[in-house]
């Protein structure tokens, strides 16, 4: 598997809006046919204080409780053997998630950059650095996403790092300042995501070669989850009218689900001087709901919204999960929760 670093964006690349995956502050216009996440463990001499209150064995016994000191024990020996347990860092919370389902409780699976956070601009930590340089494993995205990952693995020379977009096929930015650069939110894909899963197993049994099994069983579970949802997605995506099939939003990521499941027939970057002719397109297109990304501010799509007599249609999640309560706590919550949105959107009555 092919190892890269990821690589910064220019200024040009974070437009108002964005195109094919350029990280974006504004809006796309995509017309589309339908045919198609480290706590230090407790140290074990904390399960070795004595105990003031440790009865003595004889009424222990006689009431049926345990020693005091065994509930510590078994608190210290389980840090001590989270402490033994060999730690899998990714770069964002997305690959977190997807990495615990194939590790199982085999491996410690953390993200450096927590939920919410903007992965493109991420401002390395001294604490990151001190973090990877205790994990066995590194796994990042790819693809130009991670631009601090050059200088974060410059301090890791001896860290093991897996590129888990290798044998991908990315889609291209098709347009202005990006255009041929590769679109790095690759994993919006089911398709795509279990070449992900694949690179995972991979990377985790030339870590821990003798749990080859289990990731194997676990990875070929995890992919198996992935294609029902990829089914179930394909059709209620179905169920959108032809005519409303416009997507409108400040995340690019959503290329590769639209490649998956409509042709893309256009795509540009919108800018603040293109704003008025996005307005104009909605307004004639006469598009239903607009759509911004959990990551990134939607003051401007909601401003095209309004003046163009459309109504924002909620958040995607794409770079994040949610917390454990929110509606993408997984990989596949994040998936669904996308493609229920973006049908309520633009199911919408015509206006």
């Amino acid at each position: 598997m092919a190892s890269t670093s990821g690589a910064g964006k220019t200024d040009a690349e974070r437009p108002v809006g964005c195109v094919h995956g350029s990280r974006c502050r504004g809006a796309v216009a995509t017309p589309i046919d339908l045919r198609s996440l480290l706590v230090l463990p407790l140290a074990v001499a904390l399960a070795l204080l004595p105990s003031a209150c440790k009865a003595p064995q004889s009424e222990a016994s006689a009431n049926g409780s345990q020693p005091a000191t065994a509930p510590s024990l078994q608190v210290g020996r389980s840090a001590a053997s989270e402490a033994a347990t060999p730690l899998v860092l990714t770069t964002f919370t997305v690959l977190a998630d997807m990495a615990r389902e194939v590790a199982g409780p085999h491996l410690r699976v953390a993200s450096i950059t927590r939920l919410g956070a903007e992965i493109h601009g991420y401002q390395v930590t001294p604490g990151d650095i001190e973090r990877g340089q205790g994990a066995s494993l590194i796994l990042d995205n790819g693809l130009g996403l991670e631009r601090w990952a050059r200088r974060f693995n410059a301090n890791l020379p001896g860290v093991p790092r897996v590129t888990l977009s290798a044998g991908i096929e990315p889609l291209p930015i098709t347009a202005d300042s990006g255009r041929g650069k590769p679109n790095p939110h690759a994993w919006m894909s089911p398709a795509n995501a279990l070449i992900y899963v694949e690179n995972i197993r991979a990377a985790m049994t030339a870590l821990m070669p003798q749990r080859a099994p289990q990731f194997a069983a676990n990875a070929r579970n995890y992919s198996n989850r992935i294609r029902a949802l990829d089914l179930e997605l394909r059709q209620a995506i179905s169920a959108i009218p032809p005519e409303r099939r416009l997507l409108v939003s400040c995340e690019g990521a959503f290329s590769y689900l639209a490649s998956d499941y409509w042709p893309v027939n256009a795509e540009r970057q919108v800018t603040p001087q293109r704003m008025a002719r996005l307005i104009r397109t909605v307004k004639d297109r006469a598009v239903p709901a607009i759509f911004c990304e959990s990551t990134v501010s939607s003051e401007a799509q909601k401003q095209v919204a309004a003046e163009s007599g459309s109504r924002f249609g909620g958040v995607f999640y794409v770079d994040s999960l949610s917390g454990p309560r929110g509606p993408a706590a997984s990989y596949l919550d994040l998936l669904r929760h996308n493609v229920d949105t973006l049908v309520r959107g633009l199911e919408g009555q015509p206006r």
